[in-house]
């Protein structure tokens, strides 16, 4: 018996999902069904590709082996299905992950003119923050990457592709927001509020400014960036965000940005799985990106 791309297909759902019922309910497939394309594709290879955990399954290490040639065989099947089309070249779907900050002021004017260009009109944007989306890259529910912190995973590849600025911002009645210029003693001894571990804010802030700070204190730990800009509008803590994220906030006048004593730079990364099948439509969008200039103020 030959392994099929049905096989594949239930392999590829449950390591998304983890559990038969999940994996069935993507696939249109009854329960039963799913379990005995698994059970077909584990004698077939002569190794369990799961451990049970309760009523989950979790990828193991004969699994992780196969799972990059999982996914290039069924994006290679899906070029097949389509290779005949007149618009054959750009077939497929793309599932792009970015970070907060790019997928929130980034990465729909880039998709907007990727469309444009390229004529492409399938994509899916999942936004989170870096550390949710290498994740997804590293189980391969994602094609690309876009995020605002280097990758450390060696599975993972990373190149930068663009970047912005980090800024310091408080409330708009706060002292500080009065004074012309701002040293790093005027910072110390404050509150503050943060995006939570694992965002490119935080990682910035505790890799830039938080080591030339004697003394700070985390007010609150934040996942979302609107309400880090509105707990420090109510005077909660000063706040460090991208300067992208702010400036909606700053021109409204709900928080003043500070004439910060350091500047802050950091680079935008576009990544991908080292072992993913990348297609003629993964690496079209990747040049796209490497090529790409933001009209957005960076």
């Amino acid at each position: 018996m030959l392994i099929s791309l049905r096989q594949l297909n239930v392999f590829n759902a449950i390591t998304q999902h983890n559990t038969l019922t999940a994996a069935a309910e993507k696939l249109y497939l009854s329960k039963a069904a799913v379990s005995m394309a698994l059970a077909e594709l584990e004698k077939h290879l002569g190794q369990p590709l799961f451990d049970r955990v309760n009523n989950r399954l979790i990828l193991n290490q004969e699994g992780q082996k196969l799972q990059p040639l999982a996914d290039e065989l069924l994006d290679r099947a899906q070029q097949i299905n389509t290779l005949f089309d007149d618009e054959h070249a750009n077939s497929g779907k793309l599932r792009l992950g970015s970070s907060d900050t790019i997928g929130n002021h980034v990465s729909p004017y880039l998709l907007s003119q990727f469309r444009q260009q390229q004529q492409h009109f399938s994509q899916s944007l999942f936004i989170s923050n870096s550390a949710t989306i290498c994740q997804k890259l590293l189980d391969f529910e994602l094609d690309v990457a876009l995020i605002e912190r280097d990758n450390y995973h060696p599975d993972l590849l990373s190149v930068p592709f663009s970047a912005d600025n980090m800024c310091v911002i408080s409330a708009s009645e706060h002292p500080l927001a009065k004074l012309e210029k701002v040293t790093i003693n005027d910072l110390d001894n404050h509150d503050w509020v943060l995006r939570e571990p694992g965002s490119g804010s935080r990682e910035c802030f505790i890799n830039t400014l938080a080591p030339q700070l004697k003394h700070w204190q985390l007010a609150f730990e934040l996942n979302t960036t609107e309400a880090l800009i509105s707990s420090v509008s109510a005077g909660l803590g000063l706040g460090c965000l991208s300067t992208l994220a702010a400036q909606y906030a700053i021109e409204s006048g709900r928080v003043s940005l500070l004439k910060q004593p350091i500047e802050m730079p950091r680079s935008f990364w576009l990544l991908v799985h080292k072992d993913k099948y990348q297609s003629p439509l993964l690496k079209r969008f990747m040049t796209f990106c490497l090529q790409w200039q933001s009209s957005v103020q960076l």
